[in-house]
Formats: C-alpha cells, structure tokens, sequence
C-alpha cells in the first residue's frame, strides 16, 4: 500500500470515528478515558497536535469544534451529565495512568 492510500484509509477511519461519536452522544468522555483511556478532547488535542507539526496554527477550541462538530460549549449543554463519584475515582486512576503514557 502506498503512503497516499494509507492517508486516504486513515482519514476515512477518523471521520467514521467521529461520525461514529457524533451518534453516540450518550456516550460520556469520563466513560471513554475510564474504558479506553482517551476521549473527545484528547482525539482534538491530537488533532490540534498534528495540525501545529505542520505549521498549521490551530487553537484548541477550533480542534474541539471538529471533533465535537459544534462548539465544545454546546456540546457540554447538551449532552454532558454529571459523574458519580464511582467515575470520578475511576477517572483519576484512569488518568494519571494514561497521560504517564501518553507524555513517555
């Protein structure tokens, strides 16, 4: 497979990806970093990530735009409920394990 069809399966995988996210609001990003170990705003921080490698300036609110397909503010208004104290204890295990690994 050539570099170019790789990049056009990639990006098609991303887009299903957040299609696939769009469609499952219900799905709470406490519950991705807790099961998966990353959420809606760590897939915009690595799309920001990319888009400054290659000089593209790009702030954080505009990659969670693209990733959340609405403002990130709209989005917790609409869709984001509160975390019991079972998923915010998860969440800081979770956390601490995952960033370690994603800082290394």
């Amino acid at each position: 497979m050539n570099t170019q069809t790789r990049t056009e399966l990639e990006a098609a995988a991303f887009r299903a990806l957040l299609d696939h996210l769009d469609k499952r609001n219900d799905v709470q990003n406490i519950d991705m970093m807790n099961l998966a170990g990353f959420c809606r705003n760590c897939l915009s921080r690595w799309y920001q990530e990319a888009a400054e490698e290659r000089g593209i300036e790009m702030d954080k609110e505009t990659a969670r735009e693209i990733v959340y397909g609405m403002p990130y503010s709209e989005w917790r208004e609409k869709y984001q409920t509160e975390a019991g104290a079972d998923k915010q204890a998860a969440f800081e295990k979770s956390f601490a394990e995952n960033v370690g690994q994603q800082r290394d």
